[in-house]
């Protein structure tokens, strides 16, 4: 927190500093100090915030990011410690607002919405949707991702990871204590998740950490360790046993957050003010345009065979379990020479990403991901694609469910999505981002927009015809058919997340929407609508799409015969990824409406 005493502190040490270059060199006669400019200013004002208000009490975010002095530091689960941060957010509110940015570059001044809009959202988050007060399984869920940040990168020696692991378990008890507080009549399917994730992370705990630091040499930190971990799976199990049986019975809360706080959420996060009921027009014209285009496609690869048919037929079509990470690395060959050879994007580097199986507390809600190291590492720069594999104690109906999302058509379009040219290429990218800012703070419906974006323009540009990345005219359908199997997967997220949360929608139904119209799975569409209770705004990939082909449309109309798309995808990633408000008024120079 940032308290008055810290501010005079800074300004003493300050006034120190000048003191010491002053007894160095004398000023000439005549000279004056140089003032700070407003771009020295907002920097400062931009390292303070960072440090005080949002590593200090994230600092597994601050591991992630690179910035290892954090290591050691785990979050404060506490109620107290949730007022801190709202009490020191409120000051960096007024702050930032307070700044005058006319005097910044556009850049610049750019970074200041977004650092306003990163502290108004989570205020919303902390003081209005509370989950800290109504969600169970941020607190497993949380201490695992602070430990498996630890050692899923060699970013040190083993040794002087596992003591930054051991400190950080040593305080992990605390975050239990805090739950038992904090949580207050949560929603029964929060709870429920929480449950179903536990077994996972116990597990995690009791094998995949231990393992990770077996070649740790100091033994008297093995010992440490081996009881501050034990200590970490007792305060699991015994997490687990009171939300069976003391939370789970008495979680009546709701997980809708309403319309209004759904609009703010958007407004904060992604610069979207358009009304629920007018986004709502927007997801079901793109689901209806979708649908179309699916069962044209179908009727393409077999007239005799309804679309539902068709797509069992593709359903049907995915490798074993124990193939299915090599079916995503055989892609990465054959999408790579296409970019580079229509010249889609650059690709800054040639280190492809790492295929290994989801975190077990990622995996109720998760079918693949990106996981790549933050802007500010040195050392441990290599990235993981995540996929969830079926466990093998799972009934055969489950695997057969989940296995049907991973058809040979969405494997391609996950490829897309996640590696070459999605999440992995924009993040290669990062290093070009313009300021700290930039680096740290973004927008889901850039980032995830951007690689949805990527899933339809890849095949428009040809790739999945013969001879690229597909061998046949109907293997080239069943690709297209894949990708949009996922865009209409993204539009039923769109209108589920608005219905459910506006009261428009229960859960069953939720489910079946998936079903009927997103054309999943059951299975696909319990986890999807379970995500969608917490995570509100999974719009965003629908959204976004939307917005960065509207931007590119508006730009060749403005270049005309100049425009190029290799320039506009570059000149995309330059940006970092806030919002597409921002891009546009970076690539446009105006502030014309997003959609």
């Amino acid at each position: 927190m940032l308290k008055p005493a810290c501010v005079i502190c800074l300004l003493f040490g300050a006034i120190l500093m000048i003191g010491e270059v002053g007894a160095t060199r004398a000023l000439p006669a005549g000279d004056a100090p140089r003032p700070i400019d407003a771009s020295t200013k907002w920097n400062a004002l931009v390292d303070e915030y960072f440090e005080q208000a949002y590593f200090k009490f994230n600092p597994t975010a601050g591991t992630s990011a690179g910035l290892h002095q954090y290591d050691p530091v785990l979050e404060e689960y506490s109620r107290a410690a949730v007022d801190r941060q709202i009490h020191t957010l409120h000051i960096f509110e007024e702050r930032v607002a307070a700044f005058d940015v006319t005097s910044l570059d556009e850049t610049e001044a750019a970074d200041q919405q977004l650092v306003l809009s990163n502290i108004l959202g989570t205020l919303l988050t902390l003081e209005t949707i509370r989950p800290w007060e109504k969600n169970p399984d941020i607190y497993s869920s949380g201490i695992s991702e602070s430990a498996f940040t630890i050692m899923s990168r060699r970013f040190a020696s083993p040794n002087d990871r596992l003591r930054s692991l051991v400190a950080r378990e040593k305080q992990m008890p605390a975050v239990f204590a805090a739950a038992l507080d904090n949580l207050n009549n949560p929603p029964r399917i929060y709870t429920q998740i929480a449950i179903e994730q536990l077994p996972g992370i116990i597990d995690f705990f009791r094998k995949d950490v231990p393992a990770a630091f077996a070649d740790a040499t100091d033994a008297s930190l093995q010992a440490e360790f081996a009881k501050s971990n034990a200590t970490v799976i007792a305060a699991l199990e015994g997490y687990q046993r009171w939300l069976n049986s003391t939370l789970l019975p008495r979680s009546q809360g709701d997980f809708r957050i309403g319309a209004d706080t759904f609009s703010q959420k958007l407004q904060f996060d992604e610069m979207v003010d358009i009304p629920l009921d007018k986004l709502l027009e927007i997801g079901f014209a793109d689901l209806h345009k979708n649908q179309a285009a699916f069962s044209a496609t179908a009727k393409e690869i077999d007239s005799d065979k309804t679309p539902r048919q068709v797509l069992a037929e593709l359903q049907a079509d995915h490798p074993t379990p124990d193939h299915l990470l090599q079916a995503f690395r055989d892609t990465f060959d054959g999408l790579i020479a296409f970019i580079n050879d229509k010249h889609i994007i650059g690709i800054p580097s040639q280190i492809r990403p790492t295929l290994e199986e989801t975190p077990p507390f990622e995996r109720a809600t998760t079918f693949a991901s990106m996981d790549t190291p933050g802007p500010f590492e040195k050392v441990a720069t290599e990235a993981y694609f995540n996929v969830t594999v079926p466990d093998k104690h799972d009934p055969p109906a489950k695997v057969a469910g989940l296995m049907a999302s991973f058809n040979r058509g969405t494997i391609v379009s996950t490829a897309v999505h996640e590696a070459y040219p999605g999440h992995y290429v924009q993040f290669l990218w990062m290093h070009e981002a313009l300021t700290k800012v930039r680096k740290l703070l973004g927008a889901s419906s850039n980032a995830e927009g951007w690689a949805h974006y990527c899933e339809q323009m890849m095949l428009d540009e040809g790739y999945g015809q013969p001879g690229a990345g597909a061998k046949t005219k109907r293997e080239a359908k069943l690709l297209r058919l894949g990708q949009l199997e996922d865009a209409l997967l993204r539009d039923a997220r769109f209108i589920v997340g608005i219905q459910m949360h506006t009261g428009k929608m229960s859960f069953d139904q939720a489910v079946q929407f998936f079903v009927k119209e997103g054309y999943q799975s059951r299975e696909t569409a319990q986890v999807e609508t379970k995500r969608g209770t917490a995570d509100p705004t999974y719009l965003y990939y629908t959204l976004g799409k939307l917005e960065i082909l509207k931007l590119r449309e508006d730009l060749r109309k403005k270049e005309g015969a100049a425009f190029s798309l290799e320039k506009f995808h570059d000149d995309f990633m330059k940006q970092g990824f806030p919002p597409i408000k921002i891009v546009r008024r970076a690539l446009l120079g105006d502030d014309s409406p997003a959609l």
